[in-house]
């Protein structure tokens, strides 16, 4: 039976999803789950790195996560299922390299929401000193999780007014930045933040390209927006061109507040990098000294209630790749199981292992570096098997119909090339997480090979 026809056949067994979402609905939960002011916190790490070109860094980064949802773009017209990458490498190189794809995008799914709820509970304590930081971290993971189980429709409506909230308050710095300049003048060149600001040395390409290694952390999560491919109504082609327009749209936004608040920075790249215990709050401390504490608050709050619908988006992308790795029976079958078109059974035990990593990294106070030290290596590794698929599905088995050389072949190669060397540049860390995570796996897929299940191409 056909992927299609089988597809059908589990709608009718409780086990198909319900198509309810819109374009709109779907550049809400990409942009949520980035997160419009994503670069708050890394701004200072990434002025350091690149010494001053902090604007250029977001215009590389962007170009290169193009390649990616380019080829996220290829394999959803062709394979509109429910389990992105995970669907996507199974139709390109085989279930075994679609296991291992989902596996490793587990990591991130999985553990970036955790990030998430950790953020939205730092900045709740820091408002509310009185509660402790794993309360608000725990009640952000049960809200966001019952507006989940609510239905994916109800969750971007409550997100839609979420993401203007956060729109509205980067409007409101973008307008205050520009007024403090006018009047007051940049602490730097206008040109600075995309030249670099000379206070170490001259412009250097390959301090650019080490911060884009970091910078690229802030797009992840507009892929998610492929896992809703079952519950789009218009057809898989309205999935793609989310998927390009809300990374077109992320890189702009990020490019243009970086560039405003590198023109307010007091402190230069020299000084960030010689105390990096400053460059966390380099951000703030730039609205603090130009703008004002009354704009460091409204950014602290609009983060506080973006960071837990940000997670809110990745629970509902991990259900959804539980789901799919479930009803290809890669994972437990009871994790496909749906109610009223909702992967019930899978967003909660998303949602458990969600809250459990997220509280345990609450009460540690090292507990955010472990956490982000390892989600990125799992996207990366199952980009670069998304990138793989294109060339398997459309040039190795052709199944795609004439060949195309610079879409089919080129992008997604250059596109592998980024993500490889992305990940060569990740923390010791993180690389041993992800080797550790992706052995796991390949035991996994071994003891299921053994059972009989068949893992060709």
């Amino acid at each position: 039976m056909s992927e299609t026809g089988s597809t059908a056949r589990d709608a009718g067994e409780g086990h198909g999803l319900r198509r309810s979402l819109g374009f709109r609905d779907l550049v809400v939960y990409g942009l949520l789950f980035i997160a419009p002011m994503a670069p708050v916190g890394v701004f200072g790490t990434l002025d350091a790195k690149s010494h001053g070109a902090v604007a250029l860094v977001y215009v590389v980064a962007t170009i290169a996560m193009a390649f990616t949802a380019f080829s996220y773009a290829q394999m959803v017209r062709v394979v509109p299922q429910a389990g992105s990458v995970f669907a996507y490498a199974r139709a390109g190189l085989g279930h075994g390299a679609g296991f291992v794809a989902g596996w490793m995008a587990m990591l991130d799914y999985v553990l970036i929401p955790a990030v998430a709820y950790l953020f939205s509970g730092i900045a709740m304590e820091a408002l509310v000193p009185e509660v402790s930081r794993w309360v608000w971290t725990a009640l952000a993971v049960v809200i966001t999780t019952l507006l989940n189980l609510w239905g994916v429709r109800a969750a971007a409506r409550v997100g839609f007014l979420v993401l203007a909230m956060e729109i509205v308050v980067l409007v409101v710095f973008v307008v205050a930045a520009i007024v403090v300049l006018a009047r007051d003048g940049a602490e730097r060149g206008w040109l600075s933040p995309l030249t670099g600001d000379g206070t170490q040395g001259a412009f250097a390409l390959s301090a650019v390209v080490g911060a884009v290694s970091v910078a690229v952390l802030s797009y992840l999560g507009f892929d998610a927006i492929a896992t809703f491919a079952e519950e789009v109504t218009g057809g898989s082609a309205k999935v793609a061109r989310a998927l390009l327009f809300c990374l077109a749209l992320a890189g702009v936004l990020f490019v243009a507040q970086t560039y405003l608040v590198a023109l307010l920075e007091p402190v230069t790249s020299a000084e960030l990098a010689a105390r990096p215990e400053r460059q966390g709050a380099a951000f703030y401390d730039a609205v603090d000294s130009s703008v004002g504490t009354w704009l460091h608050d409204l950014v602290a709050v609009s983060k506080a209630i973006g960071a837990a619908f940000a997670a809110l988006a990745g629970q509902a992308a991990a259900g959804r790749l539980l789901f799919a790795m479930g009803r290809d029976r890669r994972l437990p079958g009871a994790l496909s199981r749906t109610k009223a078109g909702v992967p019930r059974v899978a967003l909660l035990v998303s949602a458990v292992i969600t809250m459990a990593a997220a509280v345990w990294a609450a009460q540690r106070p090292d507990g955010l570096d472990h956490l982000v030290s390892v989600v990125d290596v799992g996207a990366l590794t199952a980009f670069t098997l998304l990138h793989a698929s294109v060339v398997g599905w459309f040039a190795v088995r052709r199944a795609g119909g004439a060949v195309s050389w610079w879409r089919h072949v080129l992008i997604p190669v250059l596109g592998a090339a980024i993500t490889i060397a992305v990940i060569v540049e990740a923390s010791g860390t993180a690389q041993v997480v992800g080797a550790v995570w992706l052995v796991i796996g390949l035991i996994i897929l071994a003891a299921q090979a053994r059972r009989g299940r068949a893992v060709g191409v």
